[in-house]
């Protein structure tokens, strides 16, 4: 149950400043979002006696503030824009300024509990390189795209050798983002233990880790629904819609399914039996395939929750 006598505020992050609002209270203020800003707000939140605080995530703006209160003790929740705007679409409230988004998204986190795994700090600066590594996946994914439409065989040769060019730098980060992670014995022994499932290589290895902190210590139905891999249901009645896949941590997921088709086809035994069964069904060839991402996914929190290597019999 959510602890009522915690105090919560919420924040509505832009780019420049912050709009605060403290849960049941009539204080709302302002604060520039740059350290002196952070500075200020964590001393306005501790005078309020406030201990939570909740803020939407808005693509990388939120950032800075978020390490800086958890830094000071307080507990941030970090919500994603669809549990605000469906926490409001529940309570009928359709007004909408950044002072209003704050009073929402501090009624959202004050009727939230906290996540029972707390952030690694670790783990937040490692997905900054292995951001960076997916920008130049999509780089090259670009130029491979514009290659199809040049017939001009000087411009192929300056296109191909952009390609090649970014494809070293994706090895180059792949093995740096490896050797860092590795510099921390636990993560080190948590990459082994993923790397030892058939299909699973390095590149997909490093964002499971990496993009799932709370592996190991979630069941296999809560780390799909992470991941978005776990499908819904679409029901009404006596219709029975499509099980669907939505939400989630779509650059993990967009991982696992690349990872998928290599080890469904070749890799892993068990998911080659599960591609065809599925298939064998009249399964549609994506639907087999995220079902075969989904089991990556639950072998790896398997062999990390158990503390042991994959095995065949495992499987």
């Amino acid at each position: 149950m959510t602890q009522t006598s915690i105090t919560t505020a919420g924040i509505d992050t832009s780019k420049a400043k912050l709009d605060i609002a403290v849960h049941g209270r009539t204080e709302r203020w302002q604060v520039a979002n740059a350290l002196p800003g952070w500075r200020a707000l964590a001393a306005n939140l501790a005078k309020a006696g406030v201990t939570r605080v909740g803020i939407e995530a808005t693509g990388g703006y939120e950032r800075g503030v978020v390490e800086h209160l958890r830094s000071a003790g307080f507990t941030v929740l970090l919500l994603q824009p669809l549990q605000v705007k469906a926490f409001g679409q529940v309570h009928l409230r359709r007004a909408k300024n950044d002072a209003l988004d704050a009073i929402l998204i501090a009624a959202c986190a004050a009727a939230l509990d906290p996540p029972e795994v707390a952030p690694d700090p670790r783990l937040t600066e490692l997905a900054d390189y292995l951001t960076f590594l997916e920008q130049i996946e999509e780089d090259i994914r670009r130029f491979k795209t514009r290659l199809e439409h040049i017939d001009e065989p000087a411009l192929r040769r300056l296109v191909n050798s952009d390609i090649a060019r970014l494809k070293a730098r994706k090895s180059t980060q792949i093995r740096d983002i490896a050797k860092r992670l590795r510099a921390y014995d636990d993560l080190a022994k948590r990459l082994k233990l993923v790397l030892s499932i058939p299909g699973i290589g390095e590149r997909t290895a490093l964002a499971i880790v990496i993009r799932m902190p709370e592996l190991g210590r979630v069941s296999r139905e809560e780390a799909a629904a992470l991941a978005g891999l776990a499908p819904f249901d679409a029901d009404s009645g006596q219709h029975r819609g499509q099980r669907k896949i939505a939400g989630g941590r779509s650059r993990l997921r967009r991982s696992l399914f690349a990872a998928a088709l290599p080890a469904a086809f070749r890799w892993n035994k068990a998911l080659i039996a599960l591609y065809a069964r599925l298939m064998a069904k009249g399964k549609a060839h994506n639907a087999a395939l995220i079902a075969c991402a989904r089991k990556l996914l639950i072998y790896a929190n398997t062999v990390v929750q158990r503390g042991t290597p994959w095995t065949e019999k495992a499987a």
